[in-house]
């Protein structure tokens, strides 16, 4: 099983134009009909994304951005991870003695505790935290 960072998940928007190496890891995840998963994490970055757009005032890439992430959480309904008691006491361990990138670390307990792959091109943010990490985006790792 594995757990898709938001750098995936972005870089999926981009269907034929994504990176060549992570299409070549979906077509192997399908092939398998293995299970992919988010985390709440990844949809609270995502939100910031599409109103920090908002905000800046490009609506039309909001408005696009908004339609793309409803059909994502459609999507993934069944496969959102939740940040709970016990991802949280593995986040505060994950944060002592490198207090940095807290989201990523919450993002690395949530697989901690579900025993996934975490599929990031993000690798050296994640590196201490004991997770497995998978890089598709190194045709080495697919």
């Amino acid at each position: 099983m594995y757990l898709l960072d938001t750098n995936i998940v972005s870089e999926l928007r981009k269907k034929e134009r994504a990176n060549a190496g992570l299409r070549r890891f979906v077509r192997q995840l399908a092939e398998q009909d293995a299970q992919t998963y988010i985390s709440v994490v990844t949809v609270g970055e995502l939100r910031r994304g599409v109103d920090l757009i908002r905000h800046r005032g490009d609506l039309t890439q909001a408005g696009a951005l908004e339609a793309w992430m409803q059909m994502l959480l459609d999507d993934y309904t069944d496969n959102i991870l939740a940040f709970g008691t016990e991802e949280a006491k593995v986040w505060g361990r994950l944060r002592v003695p490198h207090p940095e990138n807290a989201l990523d670390k919450q993002i690395a307990a949530t697989a901690l505790c579900y025993g996934y792959i975490l599929v990031t091109r993000n690798v050296r943010d994640f590196a201490q935290t004991g997770v497995i990490l998978l890089n598709p985006f190194e045709s080495s790792n697919v």
